[in-house]
């Protein structure tokens, strides 16, 4: 993917620019926000990653300036402003994500990624992953020849899952986009989730496909 980074920082620019360079995207690094509201208007960019608090012009002003252009490149807002209201100011102003500082670069990667996927219109109808099928139009799911029952959680858990197979989905996305939390609760909501899913999923002697990677998150793997 092609992205835009507008970081003011130039040592935490660079950092994050040689981590997605290192997973084979092509990353345009801008200091200041004015300049890097014109690049995001005039550059057909997968995803912009933007920095809160920016010189030259803010980073709420600038996602507000592309969607009030009509501009629907996905926006990830990166700041060091934690709380519920600075979260909600973000998305209401047009930002489809955000993280805020100290991140994880993994999770930065992952959910640059996710938003990538998302931009490119992926909607198929049928996911499939070695021998799991998942129909979203009918909502059904497969593990071969055999129709896997699952509950309406399972069913989004597995769904987002898929659909970014098989990059690593962290848990702090899978509570964000499944069950609507801005914080981590303290519990094992997810983890709980996830084995009933993997039971179901993997249980019969076949190949896992749901895995844990340690430290990072959950993927659906073949092989």
């Amino acid at each position: 993917m092609r992205l835009l980074l507008i970081e003011d920082d130039q040592r935490m620019a660079e950092t994050v620019a040689a981590a997605l360079a290192e997973s084979g995207h092509q990353v345009d690094i801008v200091g200041d926000g004015a300049e890097g509201f014109d690049r995001a208007l005039n550059g057909r960019y997968d995803v912009v990653v933007i920095d809160r608090m920016l010189p030259g012009m803010d980073g709420l002003a600038v996602v507000a300036g592309l969607r009030d252009r009509d501009i629907k490149v996905p926006v990830l807002l990166l700041t060091a402003l934690g709380s519920v209201s600075d979260r909600v100011a973000g998305l209401r102003g047009g930002a489809d994500d955000y993280l805020v500082k100290p991140f994880s670069m993994v999770e930065l990667e992952a959910r640059v990624e996710a938003l990538g996927r998302r931009s490119s219109g992926l909607s198929d109808a049928l996911l499939t992953v070695g021998t799991l099928a998942l129909d979203r139009m009918q909502r059904r799911v497969w593990r071969g020849d055999k129709l896997v029952h699952l509950q309406p959680r399972e069913y989004q858990l597995l769904e987002m899952l898929m659909q970014n197979a098989p990059a690593v989905v962290t848990r702090m996305m899978l509570l964000e986009q499944i069950w609507r939390f801005r914080f981590d609760p303290g519990t094992n909501l997810v983890e709980s989730h996830v084995s009933r899913l993997r039971t179901k999923i993997d249980r019969g002697g076949d190949p896992p496909l749901i895995h844990t990677i340690k430290g990072e998150g959950y993927a659906v793997r073949a092989g």
